[in-house]
């Protein structure tokens, strides 16, 4: 979506655009580029497919904006999950925003 907005906004000629992940689990020590060196890590690979009549810089600045949208930089930062355990019916949407917002005050 964050490609299509921006090749729009640019009026290039992406006609649609494919990606493809694998996921695995790799030994910290394996990864030259990681800061964590013990244990292991999760590894995501992304492969795209860029469809359309594009140059070779319109290729490359498409991928550098990849890099930057919004699923990508949430990977790559910390990530906080909590879980409760609630009776079916008993949270909703509302409630789950306020316990959001009181958590980030």
């Amino acid at each position: 979506m964050t490609l299509r907005m921006y090749a729009d906004g640019k009026q290039w000629p992406l006609q649609g655009v494919q990606v493809r992940l694998g996921h695995s689990r790799i030994y910290a020590e394996d990864c030259a580029a990681c800061e964590t060196r013990e244990g292991m890590l999760d590894r995501i690979d992304v492969e795209i497919s860029l469809i359309g009549d594009l140059s070779d810089s319109q290729r490359e600045r498409l991928m550098q904006i990849a890099d930057h949208c919004p699923v990508h930089r949430t990977l790559l930062g910390e990530i906080q999950i909590r879980m409760s355990l609630s009776e079916p019916g008993a949270s909703t949407d509302k409630q789950l925003r306020q316990d959001a917002q009181e958590t980030s005050a």
